[in-house]
Formats: C-alpha cells, structure tokens, sequence
C-alpha cells in the first residue's frame, strides 16, 4: 500500500506534509518525485498497444492467448516481443481458452449382448419388496499401475 495519497490528503487540507512524511516514513524528496511523476515513452506504449490487444482479444470472443495475439500484432505491422504482450495481457487480466482434455475411458465391447431389463424400471417406493433388488456402477481409479475398476 502506497503512503503518498495519504500525503496528498493532508496536504490537501492544508495539513504539514513533513510530519505526514515523517509518520509514513517517507523522504519529502520520495513524496515530491512521486507528486510531479510523469508517465514515461514505454508506459504511454504499452497503454496504447494493451488497448489493441485487449480489442483483438475481444474479436476472438476471449479465445486467442498471447501467441496468437502476437501474431495478428505482427500482421499489422506492430514491432513487439511475445513476452511483452504476455506482460500486458497478464496486467489485464486477458488469457486465452484452452481444449478441455479428454480421455475414453470405457471402450464398448462390439459382441456384447443388450442386457434385459428385469425390474422393468420400477424405482419407486413400494413397488418391489425390500431385499430384493439391487444395482450397482462402476468407478475409475487411478492407480500407480493404471486404472483399477471398482
């Protein structure tokens, strides 16, 4: 947290600001640099350029991530490193959607036979006898060895 908007504040009440520097264990010289602060070339540009990223990364819905935002930056002739506009998109807060991962876990056996459906899909309370039915699923482990089937 910054000490010199609290400054400010006090000087802005007509308040001394060497015993505000003093009790936020600031230099006046510190308060002063920071008061009169001007942006410099490359905050002005990257203000600039993250404006255009932000709106490429927009066109493409919230797609594209950083290299493919370098590289439509580059189709139009923006001169920029990769880790640049990977700095800005990461102070915006901008990154790009990746493929879910997937994997087939059960792999259908062709000469199986449809199963019959002996409870004729009576689920509900009080339509078969208590004891009698049961049903059961398979869940995946990961093992070191593999997958194991419980």
């Amino acid at each position: 947290m910054s000490a010199y908007p609290f400054i400010e504040a006090e000087k802005a009440e007509r308040r001394n600001v060497a015993k505000a520097c003093e009790l936020m264990e600031v230099s006046w010289s510190a308060y002063y640099d920071w008061q009169r602060h001007q942006p410099s070339r490359r905050e002005i540009d990257d203000k600039a350029l993250g404006e255009r990223i932000a709106e490429i990364h927009k066109s493409s819905r919230g797609v594209h991530g950083c290299p493919r935002v370098h590289a439509q930056l580059c189709r139009e002739g923006h001169h920029v490193s990769r880790k640049r506009v990977a700095r800005i998109m990461a102070a915006r807060r901008l990154a790009g959607r990746c493929k879910r991962r997937w994997k087939r876990t059960t792999i259908a056996d062709p000469d199986a036979q449809a199963a019959v459906d002996l409870i004729k899909r009576a689920f509900g309370p009080g339509t078969v006898e208590v004891d009698r039915v049961y049903v059961g699923d398979i869940t995946y482990l990961r093992t070191w060895e593999g997958w194991g089937y419980l």
